[in-house]
């Protein structure tokens, strides 16, 4: 009995029972969210719990409540200073729904991997129901579903653009992007009596008003400079379903964009009606120090002992933990950009890395954990050839707002240099008790052939590969690829061959495991042609075809609604109907013989015919 209370005590409390172990009379934050509690840094509420904890406060979890129920809110008391509310680690709405708007079968965040544990729009529906159970408390909402609808915003599931989060939650203030800095000043100032809803000027968060009086006229830049605020298109102007509506939806969002670096944004005011969401500038990134701090917290890297017991499906756990329990995540930020991918506008260009010392610190711990074999499963972040800044400019004043580091056409300025990883993994290979290191959260391959010095692209290939490398050219189109921000398909095919040329030299047969979008704007049908036939000159047949998915806060969203490219304005094709959709993704996976009819089908509507016998012979 001692033991399992050991055990239970180790996590933060989700029941009175545990919170009567600790001698808690009354919690200073509780939080709600749409996950399964894994006690891992890889989830945002295991991460921010435990530096709230190291702070001095004390801190609860209620995970996935049941939302038709009141008391599921109730179950930890009232919190002195605010409910944290979160969707959980994916939007609630991706999470419950396939590309197709199909219901998905399983959440991976789930006890069991069991669906059904997390509401559609979970954001709002448990602010509602934490305002049903107790009147005047402070709620504040973040985490991905907030961070990407923090403005007005498209919703591919409604087919409208939606009010500011903020705003259709009623939630008393909202934290963005990264949120330890934050969340921490955030805390500060409820603890000095401060009511969440007056809360103001605290990089990476948006609040809400009524009062033109309490807007800011003027904002300074982490270099001091003084600048207006920027204004908005107001939700009235980008919400309605019409030409100049969806132009000036297409402003907003670049607008948005280029104010997403810590250092050069200015605050950003957008009007509903007669409310006003006053968005402050990002919180910078975390320093190499402060990044160690918080991946060093003392996690149990475990699922709450309340997992073990069987779900109703009859299984145990939770199958999310699985893909990162034996992962190092080495940094943060991407300066790649791809336009499908929001974690530039949440967690920016800037990358933020961890020391050497930090992270052989934890793969040591992996060593001694139960059930590990001697293999870790990834070294990296959203790209893991990426540990420095994109250039010395980067440092000062920020990344630039009208100019791309990578895409089809690289930065001539980028730095290029692969001496960091390399030197971590080698050290990490020394580690007693690691038998291989492998890379699975992708490498960047255009940056990587930029590099002239070839000895990561070695390592990479004669330690790092666990027989096939994922990567993702995403199409073969160079005017998709354009709008994708992606590489010339022209160094995909310099890379494939680098690849294959490596690999023979170290008497290695390695695969490459190349991924696609179909249906991404711009795409036509013609040019998922394209890709078909490339697949087919290659003799690669591609199980995994990806759907493009218009989810909030990324450049390809704002196209698909727009039909806009907002860099340029110019008009583009948009494939909106799901059936052209299904078409794309047939073409692109023409080997499997439930999609002959499809190919067929798109191969007449295009006038192609005469290329079904090149596709199926």
């Amino acid at each position: 009995m001692m033991k399992q209370n050991k055990i239970i005590n180790d996590f933060m409390p989700v029941t009175k029972e545990e919170l009567s172990e600790r001698g808690i009379e009354e919690l200073d934050f509780v939080f709600v969210s749409g996950d399964a509690y894994v006690d891992h840094p890889s989830f945002a509420v295991a991460l921010l719990g435990r530096l709230l904890e190291k702070n001095g406060y004390t801190v609860g979890v209620i995970p996935q409540p049941n939302w038709k129920d009141v008391e599921s809110f109730k179950v930890l008391g009232k919190p002195r200073l605010a409910f944290l509310v979160s969707a959980g680690s994916m939007d609630s709405m991706v999470a419950n729904y396939t590309a197709n708007n199909k219901p998905r079968s399983e959440d991976a965040y789930s006890h069991g991997g069991e669906k059904g544990h997390r509401p559609d729009r979970a954001i709002i529906t448990y602010v509602s129901k934490i305002r049903e159970a107790y009147k005047g408390v402070n709620v504040i909402i973040g985490g991905i579903e907030a961070s990407l609808r923090r403005m007005a915003h498209y919703d591919y599931w409604s087919n409208t653009v939606k009010h500011s989060i903020l705003l259709d939650s009623k939630a008393d203030l909202l934290l963005y992007g990264m949120g330890e800095y934050s969340i921490l000043e955030v805390a500060k100032k409820l603890k000095d009596g401060i009511p969440a809803n007056e809360i103001r000027g605290v990089r990476g968060t948006c609040w809400r008003t009524g009062k033109e009086s309490e807007l800011p006229k003027n904002c300074f830049d982490a270099n001091n400079n003084e600048s207006q605020v920027i204004y908005l298109p107001s939700f009235e102007f980008v919400s309605k379903n019409t030409s100049e509506s969806k132009i000036n939806f297409a402003k907003s969002y670049l607008l948005q964009e280029e104010n997403t670096d810590a250092i050069s944004a200015k605050v950003l005011i957008e009007q509903s009606e007669s409310r006003f969401v006053v968005q402050e500038p990002p919180s910078f990134p975390l320093s190499t120090k402060d990044f160690d701090e918080v991946m060093e917290l003392p996690f149990t890297r475990k699922w709450h002992p309340m997992y073990d017991k069987k779900a109703s499906n009859g299984k145990v756990g939770v199958p999310a933990l699985s893909e990162v329990i034996f992962s190092l995540v080495s940094n943060r930020g991407c300066f790649g950009a791809c336009s499908f991918c929001a974690i530039t506008f949440h967690q920016g260009r800037r990358i933020q890395s961890r020391s050497h010392e930090s992270l052989i610190k934890e793969a040591k711990i992996l060593t001694q954990m139960e059930n590990f074999k001697g293999y870790i499963h990834d070294v990296g972040g959203p790209t893991a050839n990426f540990r420095q800044d994109a250039c010395e400019k980067q440092k000062k004043y920020g990344a630039c707002k009208n100019k791309d580091c990578l895409g089809t056409n690289p930065c001539k300025n980028l730095n290029v240099d692969h001496t960091d990883y390399v030197s971590l993994l080698k050290k990490l290979r020394s580690v007693p008790g690691i038998k291989k290191i492998f890379i699975r959260s992708g490498i960047r391959f255009d940056y990587l052939m930029m590099d002239k010095d070839k000895t990561f692209f070695k390592d990479l290939c004669k330690y790092h590969i666990s027989g096939q490398l994922k990567v993702a050219p995403e199409h073969t189109s160079d005017k998709v690829l354009n709008l994708m921000r992606k590489s010339s398909h022209k160094v995909y095919e310099e890379f494939y061959d680098e690849y294959k040329k490596i690999n023979c030299e170290i008497n290695k047969k390695q695969f490459l495991v190349p991924y696609y979008i179909a249906g991404h704007p711009g795409a036509t049908l013609e040019d998922a042609l394209d890709v078909a036939l490339y697949l087919k000159q290659t003799k690669f047949v591609p199980d995994q075809v990806q759907d493009f998915y218009p989810t909030p806060g990324s450049l390809s969203t704002c196209m698909y609604y727009t039909e806009l490219n907002p860099r340029t304005m110019g008009k583009i094709y948009v494939a909106k109907g799901a059936h052209e959709r299904k078409l794309q993704r047939a073409l692109l996976q023409f080997n499997k013989p439930e999609n002959k009819k499809l190919v067929v089908e798109a191969l007449e509507k295009i006038g192609k015919k005469n290329y079904i016998k090149k596709l199926f012979n």
